[in-house]
């Protein structure tokens, strides 16, 4: 009697620990789920959290939005500014930042004519942008001629990343991260300038400015 007793408590005591609900840990950090034990190899929590939410660069468009006051007679007339943007690209913001440097001081018929030769996933997206603002400037900003523009500004920045995992030999384990980036670009209405970068001085340059340098110094105590 007292073995078949036994054995009914065994039985007993292991249909309560399947049935029990464990603290099991997911991917996600500082999240516990309660779940059955025979579901703790699952993943149950979100894929984004509240962290991870992805976000744009909403300050970027605004500039579009700003009013300047009327000019007075005499003064030259203001060039057309457009900014555009597209955020949470699925690619490296450093290799985005390469195409975004290629293309400044440009105008906008050899910045795209250029892009089509990047053979990139960057520089399809970057066209596919300018095209965008381009629209953009002649629809909304009275822009009379589309090729009237030049890319004033043009970068790249960082978006939101994933954290992952990557499966190695021996039941190791790497970190991955899937990168995302936004890629913001201003246009300015005429041609571009010669130089969009100051050059740097030549040699000769450089000895005529140390020069009157020396010239201009004052030296205490002389005649």
């Amino acid at each position: 009697m007292s073995f078949m007793q036994n054995g009914l408590r065994s039985l007993f005591r292991a249909s309560v620990s399947l049935t029990r609900p464990v603290m099991c840990r997911t991917w996600a950090p500082a999240v516990t789920t309660l779940v059955p034990s025979g579901s703790c190899n699952f993943h149950t929590c979100t894929t984004l959290g509240k962290r991870a939410t992805p976000k744009e660069p909403t300050g970027w468009p605004k500039y579009n939005d700003i009013v300047y006051p009327p000019l007075m007679e005499g003064q030259p007339i203001r060039p057309a500014e457009i900014t555009h943007y597209r955020a949470n690209i699925k690619y490296s913001p450093k290799k985005m930042w390469y195409i975004a440097f290629m293309i400044r001081g440009m105008s906008i018929d050899e910045a795209l004519k250029q892009l089509s030769f990047v053979e990139r996933k960057g520089s399809a997206v970057v066209k596919e942008v300018l095209l965008e603002a381009q629209e953009m400037a002649v629809r909304d900003h009275n822009v009379e001629y589309k090729s009237n523009l030049w890319v004033a500004d043009s970068m790249a920045l960082n978006a939101h990343f994933i954290k992952g995992a990557r499966r190695h030999a021996r039941g190791r384990y790497g970190h991955i991260s899937y990168r995302y980036t936004h890629y913001l670009v201003r246009l300015a209405e005429g041609k571009p300038p010669k130089h969009y970068y100051e050059p740097k001085p030549s040699g000769s340059e450089k000895m005529q400015e140390y020069l009157e340098k020396l010239r201009n110094r004052r030296i205490v105590r002389a005649l």
